[in-house]
């Protein structure tokens, strides 16, 4: 049996604080179940507090849905976008009101996490169960768009960033590519059969490696680390660290590195503080000549790519890309990829990227 047809678009976020005085009430939701002290809370504010106590993610979501509304206007399908954070206004379950009051029946779900893990996918899931339940009889149902590391839309710009680096660097210097850390535990979770948050950064990686040494003639050296940990110092995260990597290169004489955020969808406060602030100090006090290369953003070929999945999925509900509509058959049929993974899920399978901490209710997947 056909579902109803998809006649929205939902934009998911983290969300972020817009002023001082939004900066701990964010964090405390963030943490919220953690039992961190207020006070406490202020100390890590200081990221924020440093830009004014304003993040930019939330004015990079709003550019976002304008450019995705203006690509499903011009080469459609002509579907309303709406946007949810799950940590800040707007909230998740005040959106999906909202969508419910104009009559949406069926949307489908574009996180902006690129990859596959508990708190940049499942999490997002959770907290989209939590929203549905809250707004009660008559929310939209919700689907998700499959994950996009290995697009060409979410590529290319790091490839063209990453080339342009380089060539603005030292002969000698290594590409630094570096995503948000998440515990050890975490990642063997992740995906149906584990491990799969650093395989997917690791096919990024060496997809962009590959396709800067062949447009450069300069094949660079490359590796992958981390950035953002923060957990008890007791609990295995995944490193190195990206300040400690940087220390190591310049002890092996590297001479400068062109940092590639393949983590991060756009330049938000990961990015803003902890590479362009914080890393590039160390790069400073190292004598390494320090690059970061731009995430994706509002690149038009990241916009076109999202405007992509929505319209496979439309094709693949309603028959016209040759299959025969049975929404159970989670895989995009032919898409063009990168990298040596293949095609990723839309709708979650059982068991993918589970709560280490305990089953909860999921939206967008079989459990």
């Amino acid at each position: 049996m056909r579902a109803v047809p998809i006649d929205a678009v939902l934009l998911v976020s983290f969300g972020g604080p817009e002023k001082a005085d939004d900066v701990v009430p964010f964090l405390e939701n963030v943490t919220r179940g953690r039992g961190i002290p207020r006070e406490r809370l202020a100390e890590v504010g200081q990221h924020y507090f440093l830009f004014g106590g304003r993040s930019p993610i939330n004015d990079q979501c709003r550019a976002l849905k304008a450019a995705m509304e203006e690509d499903l206007r011009t080469d459609g399908p002509n579907l309303p976008v709406y946007w949810g954070n799950r940590n800040w206004d707007p909230y998740l379950s005040d959106t999906l009101a909202r969508m419910r009051a104009a009559g949406v029946r069926r949307a489908a779900c574009l996180f902006t996490s690129a990859y596959a893990s508990y708190s940049g996918c499942r999490q997002y899931r959770e907290n989209l169960a939590d929203a549905l339940a809250e707004v009660g009889e008559g929310a939209p149902e919700l689907v998700r768009l499959p994950h996009y590391f290995n697009r060409p839309g979410f590529v290319a710009p790091f490839v063209d960033g990453t080339a342009d680096a380089l060539e603005h660097l030292p002969a000698g210097s290594r590409i630094v590519f570096v995503t948000h850390s998440v515990p050890e535990a975490m990642n063997a979770a992740s995906g149906p059969e584990g491990g799969r948050y650093v395989a997917e950064h690791r096919d990024v990686a060496t997809t962009v490696a590959t396709e800067v040494a062949g447009r450069t003639g300069r094949e660079a050296g490359w590796d992958l680390v981390y950035c953002s940990r923060s957990g008890p110092p007791s609990q295995p995260w995944l490193e190195p660290d990206v300040n400690d990597h940087l220390a190591a290169l310049a002890d092996q004489g590297v001479p400068g590195v062109a940092v590639v955020p393949i983590g991060f969808v756009s330049d938000h406060m990961e990015v803003l503080y902890d590479l362009d602030t914080e890393a590039r100090a160390t790069a400073g006090r190292l004598g390494l000549a320090f690059t970061r290369v731009a995430t994706p953003g509002v690149d038009p070929r990241f916009v076109r790519m999202v405007g992509d999945l929505v319209r496979e999925r439309v094709a693949a509900e309603d028959g016209t890309d040759g299959d025969d509509g049975d929404v159970g058959d989670e895989r995009d049929k032919d898409p063009v990829l990168t990298g040596s993974l293949g095609p990723t899920w839309a709708n979650c399978p059982a068991g993918c990227c589970r709560n280490l901490r305990g089953d909860r209710p999921a939206a967008c997947g079989a459990d």
